[in-house]
């Protein structure tokens, strides 16, 4: 069963994965490699899914009251790489 909580944490995972693709690999091939094929393929993904992160942890804070620190902080590890991995082991474990 899929809760908003469970929802979240996939998301963060895959928002993650999505942003260290895009981040290490795809643009250095881009700037080095001379080839922007790939900051094309994982781009539309990953905004998607950084939108995803943003809108759940708001809606996930609203409902579980985190204090407005915390929300801050946990959205601010979107633009961190590896940040949404240390949200999930800090706040997300259950």
């Amino acid at each position: 069963m899929f809760t908003l909580f469970n929802t979240f944490r996939i998301v963060a995972f895959l928002e993650g994965i999505s942003y260290i693709l895009l981040l290490f690999i795809a643009v250095p091939i881009k700037y080095f490699g001379n080839d922007p094929q790939y900051v094309k393929l994982l781009g539309m993904p990953h905004g998607v899914l950084f939108i995803a992160y943003i809108i759940l942890a708001i809606i996930l804070g609203s409902k579980l009251k985190w204090q407005t620190k915390t929300l801050l902080f946990i959205l601010a590890a979107s633009i961190i790489p590896f940040g949404t991995f240390y949200v999930d082991k800090k706040f997300l474990k259950s």
